[in-house]
């Protein structure tokens, strides 16, 4: 979420969803409070620029929020990030590592975040799912 530093309640133009694996949550303006710049979670630095993002209930500056994968800035890439296994990924990256839905494609059961996949072509599989088509051998 983009806010201003000049304490201004309103939502501004960019702002980001968060993908979790529980649904999208949009993010909310909130004024920079009285106890000076917040704290960059990305370098640690205060963020004293006139503008910085929130996402995931932190601060950011917007050249610190990037993907964990490509290092794109999830700034200029959209309004959406994603978030699993304590990765922050743009969409591109989310969908390439943990596939569209989140579900295996063989048992349609959801793949928790911290569970090794295994993917094959644009679909993705628990290891214990995953399968050879012909003799089922794994």
């Amino acid at each position: 979420m983009v806010e201003n530093s000049n304490r201004n309640n309103s939502l501004n133009r960019m702002s980001m969803d968060v993908k979790t694996q529980q649904g999208a949550q949009q993010t909310k303006a909130v004024p920079n409070n009285a106890q000076g710049p917040q704290e960059c979670a990305g370098c640690g630095k205060h963020i004293t620029d006139r503008f910085l993002l929130k996402a995931l209930d932190m601060y950011w500056h917007e050249d610190c929020l990037k993907c964990g994968c490509c290092d794109c800035r999830l700034g200029e890439v959209g309004s959406t990030l994603y978030t699993k296994a304590n990765l922050i990924l743009c969409k591109r990256d989310y969908l390439r590592l943990f596939g569209s839905t989140g579900y295996c494609a063989a048992c349609s059961k959801v793949i928790p975040a911290f569970e090794m996949v295994m993917r094959a072509r644009n679909n993705v599989y628990h290891l214990e799912c995953f399968a050879c088509q012909q003799c089922n051998h794994r």
